[in-house]
C-alpha cells in the first residue's frame, strides 16, 4: 500500500474537477428511543447547504487509494473518503483504485455532516468514475454502515428522516440564507448519543412538524458540558432564532437576504469561526453530478 499520510498544501492538477461534499443541517433532532442494538430511534429535518468540502478524484488503474488533505486532523484509517472507496471496491470486485485529494472546509465535530458528506461525494462519483454502476439504494446500503447521515447524502434530497436516520421522507422548503457559527470546540457524536441524560422519549410526530413546537434533544446536553455552545446560542439569539445543528457544536439562524446574514457575520467576536451559505432542496453534489460528464 502507497503512503497514504495527509499532507498539507498538496493541491490537485486544475484539469481533474473537483466535486462538493455539501454541509446539512438538522432543523430538528429529536430522539424517540435506544433500541437494543444499541442505536438510537429518531426523527430529525435533514437540510442541504450550498457550501461545503471539496473532493478531486484521478483514476488509476491499480486498487491502491490514497487521500492528501489539506488537514492532518483526521489518520487515513480513520477517513470516511477511504473507508467509502474501499467499501465500493469490496462491494463491487472493482479493480480500479483512486488518487483523492480532500479540501476541508467544514469545521470537524460541527454537526454539519462533513464526514458523512464526504464519504457520501466518494460513493457517488466513483460509482460514476469506476463504472461500478450501482444504484442509489445499493450505495445506501453501503453508506448506512459507514455513518447514518450518509444515506441522506446519497439520496440528495432535503428529507425528514427516522429509524436510524435511514428512512428518509422528501420535503420541500422555502429556500434561505444561514449563518452557521462554529465555536471551536469539537464534540464526540458517540460521547453525546451514549451519554445517560440524553433524552431518549421524546414521542414521535404525528402529523406535520410545522404544527408542533420541535427541538434539539442533545442541545441542553451539549451546551452543560460545553459552554461556548450555549454562549454562542445567546449571542446568535440577539438577531434571529438560534438553533444548533445535529450533536453540535455548529449553531444556526436564518434569514430571508444573504445581506442580513452577512451583517451578523460581521459582528462575529474573533473567538469563533462562521460561514454564509443559502439552503438547498436538492444537494448541490446532485445537481453538479447531472451537469458534468464524468
Amino acid at each position: 500500500m502507497a503512503d497514504n499520510t495527509m499532507i498539507n498544501e498538496i493541491k490537485p492538477s486544475k484539469h481533474i474537477t473537483s466535486f462538493i461534499a455539501p454541509a446539512k443541517l438538522n432543523l430538528f433532532l429529536h430522539i424517540n428511543a435506544r433500541r437494543s442494538d444499541g442505536y438510537h430511534e429518531l426523527e430529525t429535518l435533514f437540510i442541504f447547504l450550498n457550501y461545503g468540502d471539496k473532493l478531486t478524484f484521478n483514476v488509476t488503474k491499480n486498487t491502491q487509494v490514497t487521500l492528501l488533505s489539506n488537514t492532518n486532523e483526521i489518520p487515513n484509517d480513520d477517513n470516511l473518503v477511504i473507508k467509502a472507496a474501499k467499501a465500493l471496491q469490496k462491494a463491487t470486485k472493482c479493480q480500479l483504485g483512486a488518487d483523492i485529494y480532500l479540501e476541508k472546509n467544514l469545521p470537524m465535530g460541527g454537526g454539519v455532516g462533513g464526514g458523512s458528506s464526504d464519504a457520501a461525494t466518494t460513493l457517488l462519483v466513483l460509482n460514476q468514475l469506476w463504472q461500478t454502476n450501482l444504484s442509489i439504494t445499493q450505495l445506501c446500503n453501503i453508506g448506512i454502515k459507514l455513518g447514518a447521515d450518509v444515506p441522506v447524502f446519497i439520496k440528495g434530497e432535503a428529507s425528514i428522516a427516522q429509524g436510524v436516520g435511514e428512512e428518509l421522507k422528501p420535503i420541500n422548503l422555502k429556500e434561505k440564507w444561514y449563518l452557521v457559527l462554529h465555536p471551536n470546540v469539537h464534540i464526540s457524536t458517540a460521547k453525546i448519543f451514549s451519554h445517560p441524560d440524553l433524552p431518549r422519549n421524546t414521542p414521535k410526530l404525528k402529523t406535520d412538524w410545522q404544527s408542533f413546537p420541535v427541538r434539539n434533544d442533545c442541545e441542553d446536553l451539549v451546551k452543560k458540558y460545553y459552554p461556548e455552545v450555549d454562549k454562542t446560542l445567546q449571542w446568535l439569539l440577539k438577531y434571529a432564532p438560534s438553533k444548533m445543528t445535529g450533536t453540535g457544536a455548529c449553531c444556526f439562524s436564518s434569514f430571508e437576504t444573504k445581506a442580513q446574514a452577512q451583517h451578523v457575520l460581521n459582528a462575529l467576536p474573533d473567538c469563533w469561526q462562521g460561514f454564509i451559505a443559502k439552503s438547498a432542496m436538492v444537494s448541490p453534489l446532485h445537481k453538479q453530478i447531472s451537469t458534468k460528464k464524468m
